[in-house]
């Protein structure tokens, strides 16, 4: 007996390709019954938005056996099978080895993704001419337990000053979760240690003026109720959801990019793969021109130099980083208190 499937044709830049969804009734969120077909068609439907945030970059795939409940992993290298125009970059890993990893040019690669039964995607900050040198610098705005979205809203208002006094514009989306997202497009002209630096300058001075708000504290135990500057998220294979990708979440969420002005006004609930493809036809892409005007990171970089002659060095990177220069000692606080 043939397997379920059907034929979704999506427009691109090559015109339009056929595209087939295999096991298209199967139910990929649950509590709303959305489908793989529901996915793909939200996918094609915001397709030109989706690949103006997502495209042209090395991209991790989050990949799910049958629905959000379900097994997950990851998927960086090309799966077997792969259309003809679905390419690859090569990428340096934290471990200094090389690998392929994924690219994704047109719409149609991104409906191919969910037919791999991808549901949230992961680029890099990087393009694929120079995968080295990040084009976007990104803060994400976490929410510490006890705190929420609308605590995070200030913090996010606050570091698009912080930004702009270094010369840099912001835009600002949804994480699709709890969360904000703020990115700022810079030229590649620094590697992504550099650009780590600059991220930790604006979270150090955000977190200055806001000291009961935010904070940098790379320890849980050490954050309380606070909104946490993820400094670790600029760090080279670090990825966050990307503009416009549905998340794993129960109300098929999506990462939403918005204006500052709306900013105030929204909630992560509003935006879905059932809403967000009305929304940009009637409102528009608020990243549209996102990189008509990149800053550098050479003022951030200038303040992390004061803050490192003030006694402010290095922050802790994630555990399966190699050991890194300067960085403290990856010993958490109340551990390190026991050994004395």
């Amino acid at each position: 007996m043939a397997s379920e499937q059907t034929i979704l044709k999506v427009d691109g830049p090559h015109g339009e390709r056929e595209m087939r969804i295999s096991s298209p009734s199967r139910v990929m969120w649950p509590d709303l019954g959305l489908t793989k077909l529901d996915l793909a068609r939200y996918i094609a439907e915001v397709g030109e938005a989706f690949i103006a945030a997502n495209g042209d970059r090395p991209v991790a795939l989050q990949r799910f056996k049958e629905n959000i409940d379900g097994e997950q992993f990851f998927s960086k290298n090309p799966p077997k099978g792969a259309p003809e125009f679905v390419r690859s970059v090569p990428v340096i890993y934290p471990s200094a080895r090389s690998h392929p990893q994924l690219v994704l040019d047109e719409p149609a690669a991104a409906v191919w993704a969910v037919q791999m039964n991808t549901i949230v995607f992961h680029p890099w900050p990087s393009r694929t001419a120079n995968t080295d040198n990040p084009d976007q610098l990104r803060i994400d705005l976490d929410p510490q337990p006890g705190t929420d979205f609308d605590d995070a809203v200030p913090a996010a208002l606050e570091l698009r000053k912080v930004l702009a006094e270094a010369g840099l514009e912001a835009f600002i989306k949804t994480s699709g979760n709890r969360g904000l997202h703020v990115y700022a497009p810079i030229k590649p002209t620094h590697e992504f240690l550099d650009v780590r630096h600059a991220v930790i300058a604006a979270a150090r001075e955000l977190e200055r003026r806001m000291p009961d708000q935010v904070t940098t504290a790379w320890w849980k135990e050490e954050r309380g109720r606070k909104v946490f500057v993820d400094f670790n998220q600029a760090n080279r294979d670090r990825t966050i959801a990307g503009a416009y990708s549905p998340r794993a979440l129960p109300n098929a969420s999506v990462s939403c990019p918005v204006t500052w002005e709306e900013l105030e006004h929204v909630k992560p609930s509003d935006f879905t793969i059932a809403t967000v493809p009305g929304r940009l036809k009637e409102a528009g892409n608020p990243w549209a021109k996102m990189h008509s005007n990149p800053g550098t990171v050479d003022e951030l970089l200038g303040w992390w130099e004061l803050d490192c002659a003030a006694g402010l060095g290095e922050l802790p990177f994630p555990p399966d980083y190699p050991k890194m220069p300067g960085e403290p000692p990856r010993v958490q606080p109340s551990r390190a208190k026991k050994k004395e």
